[in-house]
């Protein structure tokens, strides 16, 4: 079971000491208790954004607390670090710098690996583009590829059927692409037209295009 520490949005005090507001309180049985009602007062805070520190620092605590905060746009609670015991982290942070190069030298051989299969996706991409739609300029062609390709960004092009070259995730891309590069859809939404009823506008445009650039040159 995960120990589970928030850092409130709004004023919060102590249902047992009174104290407050508080930085960070645990809530039991759905009240708010401070770190030293709660017992977790001696731990450190780590935040979050060194994994290898995090790892080790957990591992090398015998407790050890998730630290969570409220997203209200997202609705949803976000890690923002972790309390542990302070020799854990001490010893983390040692065995962190001892083999810093090592770590450092990894990252770098594995973002040169992540760029060689981003570049073969890209140009896979864009040869299925081409292939679907041999009529789209080439030049095109691959910036709709190295846009749906794009690492991190969640676009058609990195999910399973895009890494699969799919016709029908292929063509999404490209329809999205002409969506947004060759109608007025984006100055539909910025006027206040609502999604649905904005690509409805458009349909007929982007079906042109895509009919347009389906036809051999």
């Amino acid at each position: 079971m995960t120990l589970v520490v928030v850092e409130p949005l709004k004023r919060r005090h102590c249902a047992e000491c009174h104290r407050g507001p508080l930085p960070l309180l645990v809530l039991e049985y759905n009240a708010p208790r401070c770190l030293d009602c709660a017992d977790l007062s001696h731990l450190v805070l780590l935040p979050r954004g060194n994994t290898a520190l995090t790892r080790r620092a957990r591992e090398a605590s015998s407790l050890w607390a998730v630290v969570v905060r409220h997203h209200r746009r997202r609705k949803r609670y976000e890690r923002q670090g972790l309390l542990v015991e302070e020799e854990a982290l001490a010893r983390a942070e040692s065995a962190c710098l001892a083999d810093a190069d090592a770590r450092a030298r990894r990252r770098t051989r594995d973002a040169a690996r992540r760029a060689t299969e981003d570049t073969r996706l890209t140009a896979a991409l864009s040869a299925a583009v081409r292939t679907l739609f041999p009529g789209c300029p080439p030049e095109r062609a691959h910036t709709i590829a190295a846009h749906t390709a794009q690492r991190g960004s969640g676009r058609v092009g990195r999910s399973a059927a895009g890494r699969a070259l799919d016709r029908d995730a292929v063509t999404a891309a490209v329809r999205a692409s002409v969506r947004h590069e060759d109608t007025p859809y984006d100055r539909l939404l910025m006027a206040g037209i609502p999604r649905h009823e904005a690509r409805a506008r458009v349909a007929d445009a982007i079906d042109a295009t895509l009919e347009g650039w389906r036809a051999v040159p």
